[in-house]
């Protein structure tokens, strides 16, 4: 088989390799499954960069998210081979930019019904943690929820998560064009905030601000965004895509009682019940099997053409996900 790999931790177009192995063997508790297809998220180049929580031990595979077909089952057959199953490879000693890949088979979940590989593959890590970030948050129908990266795959479905429960959404990008995707996507507001001033526009439209406020940016955006905040709001930070921690004004926290917070769901998933796991995934798979969800993509490269993917993902202004098949 081939996979991707890294003896160091670098830039991914610099780093990463594509190199043949031998398809690894299942234990008796383990299935293995044929890799069909891949989705490259922001976590994945932070892992190869050395920049991410969970740190490679190397040389180490890339990638956390992917579907597939079952084609070696368990000892209890609790995954027969043919079976179509998304899966996470976060927390394992294997990425999923492989052909092949081995897993307990209670960690991977079978697909629903109709459900596409090139959806499948991106079902776990976004539509997870936007499900899960917006019922944390326990906004109510008309208030307001402000999303930095609103075009970016999170974004998009934190947007659709938050609309389907009567939530108005206010969003930050940084391209003309994605301003009206966002809006016909349902998002109440979108900013440009290249252009426009964040807080002005907040403040025009919403009046006191939003009720929470979910980051991915940090840096001076994120500042920006936590003085729209109104009293006793939230700020959910789970990323850091601009490289840079946020700068904090201690004083809108003590005057506002505003509270920050951050979310990371590989801890969250290991500190609820599996009962709250199931549901939470039912919830997410629900939503992505409705006919207001929308899980688009933008690209698909064959697994060889890695690096070709990762300019591909690079690109500014990029509309859906890219995708590694085989």
């Amino acid at each position: 088989m081939i996979e991707v790999i890294f003896e160091k931790t670098g830039m991914p177009e610099d780093v990463l390799q594509v190199k043949e192995s031998p398809a690894p063997e299942p234990k008796s508790h383990e299935v293995q499954i044929e890799v069909k297809a891949r989705n490259i998220n922001p976590s994945d180049l932070m892992f190869i960069q050395g920049r991410y929580g969970i740190q490679p031990n190397l040389p180490s595979s890339a990638g956390f998210e992917a579907a597939g077909i079952v084609s070696k089952a368990d000892a209890d057959w609790l995954l027969p081979v043919g079976t179509k199953v998304m899966f996470t490879a976060q927390g394992t000693s294997m990425g999923t930019w492989r052909e092949y890949i081995t897993l307990p088979a209670k960690q991977v979940i079978p697909m629903p019904e109709g459900m596409s590989f090139e959806v499948a593959c991106q079902a776990f890590v976004n539509p997870v943690t936007a499900v899960a970030m917006v019922n944390k948050s326990e906004l109510k129908a008309g208030e307001w929820l402000l999303l930095t990266a609103g075009a970016s795959a999170f974004g998009k479905f934190a947007i659709q998560v938050a609309k389907s429960k009567g939530i108005k959404v206010a969003c930050t990008v940084r391209h003309d064009e994605q301003k009206t995707y966002l809006a016909n996507l349902g998002a109440d507001l979108v900013v440009n905030t290249e252009k426009e001033d964040l807080k002005k526009v907040i403040t025009d439209v919403v009046g006191e601000g939003v009720s929470a406020v979910f980051d991915a940016v940090g840096g001076e955006l994120a500042a920006k965004a936590l003085t729209c905040i109104k009293q006793f709001g939230k700020m959910y930070s789970f990323g850091v895509l601009s490289g840079q921690a946020m700068p904090l004004n201690t004083g809108l926290m003590i005057f506002k009682e505003v509270t920050i917070e951050g979310f990371w769901l590989s801890s969250i998933l290991q500190r609820i019940s599996k009962e709250d796991r199931a549901t939470l995934y039912q919830e997410t798979q629900a939503f992505l099997m409705s006919d207001d969800s929308t899980a688009e993509v933008a690209e698909k490269f064959p697994l060889a053409e890695v690096k070709a993917a990762i300019e591909a993902y690079n690109k500014p202004g990029r509309n859906g996900k890219i995708l590694l098949v085989s």
